[in-house]
């Protein structure tokens, strides 16, 4: 099974990056875009010049943005499950699934 990559050039600190991805390229351009902000914000904040510090820095926060997401789905998954158990006796016997 093949799928189709897109090719996508993005810039990323005046840089240019031809991004191979199977992702459509909007989102590919939005991610470049999201990086990149990332990167500025950490080099203002903290007065960094060096660019390889600033992305490494903005990759620890990038990560720490995911670790987030990550836990409110699983509190989400959570919540549904515990939700769903208290609905489920108030369905009539054939809807039920245990």
């Amino acid at each position: 099974m093949s799928s189709k990559k897109n090719v996508v050039r993005v810039t990323i600190l005046g840089d240019e990056y031809s991004i191979r991805s199977d992702v459509s390229p909007e989102r590919t351009r939005a991610v470049a875009e999201h990086v990149d902000n990332v990167i500025k914000q950490t080099m203002r904040a903290g007065n960094i010049v060096e660019t390889q510090k600033a992305a490494i820095l903005a990759a620890l926060s990038i990560t720490d943005e995911l670790f987030d997401a990550r836990e409110a789905g699983e509190d989400l998954a959570v919540s549904m499950k515990r939700l769903s158990a208290e609905i489920r006796p108030w369905l009539p016997p054939a809807k039920r699934k245990d």
